[in-house]
């Protein structure tokens, strides 16, 4: 038996890594565990940092070959900040029955969908749901998006990073104008704007600093908001309320600025989101004893909450799942209460989960891999990274990468402040995600695999620490175009 530390936390856990052991051992003596399986059990001890997430607190993900079959060998994962010491031996026993075929139950969960790798999953159409309805969401819960994140607000709106921010700009523009290259018109893109702060926290010190200097920068700025729903769009105005004549409000995808901002390729000196790529897409991609694995995934709800829920909302158990479809589809007016179906929103997204599994990756396959990123890149960041390994792939940050940088004037920059790992070794040492932040889905950011689509796009990812907020995980990722 291997026994994995996936996190470096010292902070105190409900379950302990003896009591994991005690446990294991003991199924194994009392015959619920082979000795043959006993050899090759993975157990791997997580301390999932985020309060509300999809895991259950003993999962065991079945490994596929490729026919299909189970392989011998047995992955799994412990919560020690979820499982109770005494119901430990009990969420063993549950998981081990369920990752056998001959064993498993088959009526304690309801399932929304078949298996898929993550970035097609139905999670990602409840994330989309919230950005919609995201002022339902606040109303229901009484705080806004801010209020979720950890520490209760976001680093984008720090006043030190946006002066500094700013002081890079003014940079950039006066060496343009030195070399009689500054264009006539400024133009610069905020992506995911949320209620507007940084943006207004930005054209305000952008204002002051062109006045201070006399450089007459800001009456040529075209400031461009660009966030997922109008109704953001809209609640971010009053945070610009002073810079209106020099914004414009645009509802674009993350994935694709280009689609709707073809008009201004090359032609955006200073483009900047924050925790927008951890809130895309993504999938995960597993290195076990030499061969790679796609992690796909199964959204269900556990039969107790499913009772619980189509009891309150008077529905049939047989119901439920149609009626989560309806939700997806329409949005909280899939009941004649809109607020009945912000509760019922809710209520889903808290209790939904998902089972895992693990199939062979067959890396040369084109349309396995994110866009931008081959079998030969691929082959290359594997063969530096650890043995055993589990890692995002990112797939929508490199796809919202690649379909940015094309906007970028030959001297004009990204600036992305999110949760990168640049360091695949990091990946063993924490829980990367998919966490739940209120409605939302929060992933860590493979910058490796960025760095890697940055460097066939022409250019060069380079990463900060965030230092204006004492133990923040923020890193700012910057560009720059290569000669």
């Amino acid at each position: 038996m291997i026994l994995q530390f996936n996190h470096l936390q010292r902070k105190p856990a409900v379950a302990s890594s003896q009591d994991v052991i005690d446990a294991l051992y003991g199924l194994l003596e009392e015959g619920h565990l082979e000795q043959s399986q006993f050899a090759r059990l993975r157990a791997h001890l997580d301390w999932i940092q985020y309060r509300h997430n999809f895991r259950e607190p003993v999962t065991i993900v079945r490994v596929l070959d490729e026919k299909g079959d189970a392989e011998p060998w047995m992955d799994v994962h412990i919560d020690l900040r979820q499982v109770r010491p005494g119901e430990l031996r009990a969420k063993l026993l549950e998981a081990m029955s369920r990752a056998n075929p001959e064993t498993r139950p088959t009526e304690d969960r309801i399932y929304l969908e078949e298996f898929t790798p993550f970035c097609s999953s139905i999670a990602w159409r409840f994330n989309g749901l919230y950005w919609h309805h995201l002022t339902d969401w606040e109303r229901a819960t009484g705080r806004g998006y801010e209020q979720a994140l950890p520490g209760g607000k976001s680093d984008a709106n720090d006043a030190a990073a946006v002066a500094d921010s700013v002081a890079d700009f003014w940079t950039l523009l006066r060496d343009l104008e030195n070399h009689q290259r500054l264009p006539s018109e400024i133009f610069a893109l905020e992506i995911g704007v949320g209620m507007g702060k940084r943006s207004g926290l930005w054209l305000d010190r952008f204002r002051a600093l062109d006045e201070e200097r006399s450089t007459q920068y800001y009456s040529r700025l075209k400031f461009l908001l660009a966030d997922y729903s109008l109704a953001t769009l809209e609640r971010s105005r009053p945070a610009v309320s002073a810079h209106l004549d020099f914004c414009s409000f645009i509802v674009l995808d993350a994935l694709n600025p280009m689609k709707t901002l073809a008009f201004l390729r090359h032609k955006v000196l200073y483009i900047h989101l924050t925790n927008v790529y951890d809130n895309l897409p993504d999938e995960e991609l597993v290195r076990r004893e030499g061969r790679l694995y796609l992690v796909e995934v199964r959204a269900y709800l556990p039969i107790v909450e499913a009772n619980r829920n189509a009891e309150s909302f008077g529905l049939a158990l047989t119901e439920l799942a149609s009626t989560v479809q309806r939700l997806l589809e329409v949005g909280p007016d899939c009941f004649r209460d809109r607020k009945q179906g912000v509760d019922f929103w809710q209520e889903v997204w808290s209790a939904l989960r998902l089972e895992e599994r693990l199939v062979p990756f067959d890396e040369l396959r084109h349309d396995a891999l994110p866009a931008g990123l081959d079998a030969a890149q691929l082959t290359d960041v594997m063969s530096a990274a650890p043995s055993d390994l589990r890692m995002h792939l990112s797939s929508g940050a490199l796809e919202s990468f690649r379909n940015t940088v094309p906007l970028l004037h030959p001297r004009g920059y990204l600036q992305v402040q999110d949760i990168f790992i640049s360091d695949l070794n990091d990946c063993r040492l924490g829980f990367q995600g998919p966490g739940k932040l209120d409605g939302s889905i929060v992933n860590w950011v493979n910058g490796v695999l960025l760095r890697e689509v940055a460097e066939r796009a022409g250019y060069d990812v380079h990463f900060a620490p965030f230092h204006y907020r004492k133990g923040s995980r923020t890193s700012i990722l910057y560009t720059t175009q290569r000669e």
